[in-house]
């Protein structure tokens, strides 16, 4: 039996909290949830996720600077991140990508979408942990 993915959603908005993860527990995958970029690291450090949903505005620690965190850690810089959130500029989306973004879904977002990224990033890091385990 297969282990259910865990995603971490981390946003400060409830009903977008809500709707990812019920879109996420439909596909049998673990969802935790934290309000902010330092909820996330605690949440990271008690129980390392397969995949984390990172809003950028955000109280006490915005998404970049969670971002940024993360991937000066070695513990935690290969979970991969998709950066949910309101703000698409262009200097935005560069910022994400700079700091080691895995993907990037502005709102409003389709949960059809949602779901289809969702899971072709897990499905690429399974990829990656099969070669690296031959």
């Amino acid at each position: 039996m297969t282990m259910a993915h865990r995603v971490l959603v981390v946003d400060d908005h409830p009903p977008t909290v809500q709707l990812v993860k019920s879109a996420l527990e439909g596909l049998d995958m673990e969802v935790r949830t934290a309000r902010n970029g330092a909820e996330c690291l605690l949440a990271v450090e008690s129980e390392r996720p397969d995949l984390i949903m990172l809003d950028v505005m955000m109280p006490v620690m915005d998404g970049f600077q969670t971002l940024q965190v993360l991937h000066q850690s070695p513990e935690t810089r290969d979970i991969p991140v998709i950066m949910l959130t309101a703000r698409s500029s262009d200097l935005d989306v560069t910022q994400g990508w700079r700091w080691g973004v895995t993907s990037y879904l502005t709102k409003p977002f389709s949960i059809e979408h949602l779901v289809t990224l969702v899971q072709r990033v897990l499905k690429g890091t399974a990829e990656i942990a099969a070669e690296e385990a031959e």
